[in-house]
């Protein structure tokens, strides 16, 4: 990395907690870089769209997935490079694309690394990184971001709003059309990766690659219930799910799911919307270019 670096810090992150610290660590490191603080997803997203149109190109996310998310989609198919801090819970992307997860290492990457051309996936217009989901994953975000306004940390109200949405266990109807194939269900989960991920196994979760230019789509079917979807879980670490027949699992460049609802909630990278039907899903390919490091 050569020219200045606009760093854009979640708030709410450890990060977020000590910028003038973190300005210290990137000048001692040599890098030349200016900090900005942003509290939400929107306003991440206007303030990296304000710093490309300033004239700025390198724009780090300093944060989680859907931070990293909020910077991406301000810069997605232009000659701006992304760089990541990873300071969420899980690191999704950050794991994926093979980068270290201290902050140290991570800052030797800003300076050392090399631009990666990188898919994304999006849902109307909307853009993610990982994943999207429907049902069961965006129910239980929804009440965690109710349980965390209580005060709740973050584990907990997700574990108290699991529990809460397995016990009401609502279903959609939809119907899926993608590679030349529909399929109609009444399903308790729709999920679309951006590439494949691993279905089995101790990287059960995980891609081996974000530039394959594909889509990964799960649809779980009606009969699986609450104990078939924890059978299908542990099958799915121990085990795999070849030959799963509750699931149906395809990969495929496009995806229009249909529903009798007007809007359903979405979940992109963690976070959610409520998105009009039907919903139509795209891959990217190379759209994003991203700092990795060299052996990537």
């Amino acid at each position: 990395m050569t020219s200045p670096a606009a760093v854009i810090v979640n708030e709410s992150s450890g990060l977020g907690q000590r910028p003038e610290w973190l300005a210290q660590v990137l000048k001692e490191n040599s890098i030349e870089a200016s900090i900005h603080l942003a509290s939400k997803g929107s306003d991440i997203s206007r303030l990296a769209r304000e710093l490309y149109r300033s004239g700025q190109r390198t724009l780090v996310a300093a944060g989680g997935d859907g931070t990293i998310r909020a910077v991406a989609s301000a810069i997605v198919d232009t000659e701006a490079n992304l760089g990541i801090l990873p300071g969420g819970t899980l690191n999704h992307f950050a794991r994926d694309l093979k980068l270290p997860l201290d902050l140290a290492a991570c800052i030797q990457n800003l300076r050392n690394g090399v631009v990666l051309c990188v898919d994304v996936a999006e849902v109307n217009g909307y853009i993610f990184l990982n994943n999207s989901g429907l049902g069961l994953y965006p129910a239980m975000v929804a009440r965690r971001e109710k349980s965390q306004v209580s005060g709740l940390p973050k584990w907990i109200a997700m574990l108290s709003a699991s529990a809460a949405t397995l016990r009401r266990f609502p279903f959609l109807d939809v119907r899926l059309m993608a590679a030349g194939q529909t399929l109609e269900r009444r399903t308790p989960f729709v999920f679309v990766g951006n590439n494949p991920y691993h279905m089995e196994g101790i990287s059960f979760g995980s891609r081996d690659s974000v530039n394959q230019g594909q889509l990964c789509v799960g649809i779980a079917q009606y009969r699986i219930g609450r104990w078939g979807l924890v059978r299908l879980a542990v099958r799915a670490l121990f085990f795999g799910i070849s030959g799963e027949n509750d699931l149906d699992v395809l990969l495929t460049k496009e995806v229009r799911i249909m529903s009798r609802r007007k809007r359903v909630r979405v979940s992109l990278d963690g976070e959610v919307a409520r998105l009009k039907t039907p919903l139509e899903y795209r891959v990217r390919p190379g759209a994003l270019r991203v700092i990795v490091p060299e052996s990537t």
